[in-house]
């Protein structure tokens, strides 16, 4: 599950780079930039999504 985790805030930083680089080319004005951010949105929706079932799984233990 720790991999999982990783591999989900690796994506979302690179689609956060992808968003960067794409505005700074583009001047802000495109659809790349809102595809980068909306795949960022939802890989952190998803990351979430993920954590809070490992925790009401068992398979994440936590202490809160």
């Amino acid at each position: 599950m720790r991999l999982v985790v990783i591999l989900f805030l690796v994506l979302i930083v690179a689609s956060l780079g992808a968003a960067l680089s794409s505005m700074l080319r583009e001047k802000g004005s495109g659809t790349r930039t809102a595809r980068a951010l909306a795949i960022r949105v939802g890989l952190s929706i998803t990351l979430f999504v993920l954590l809070m079932a490992g925790f009401a799984s068992g398979l994440i233990e936590g202490k809160l």
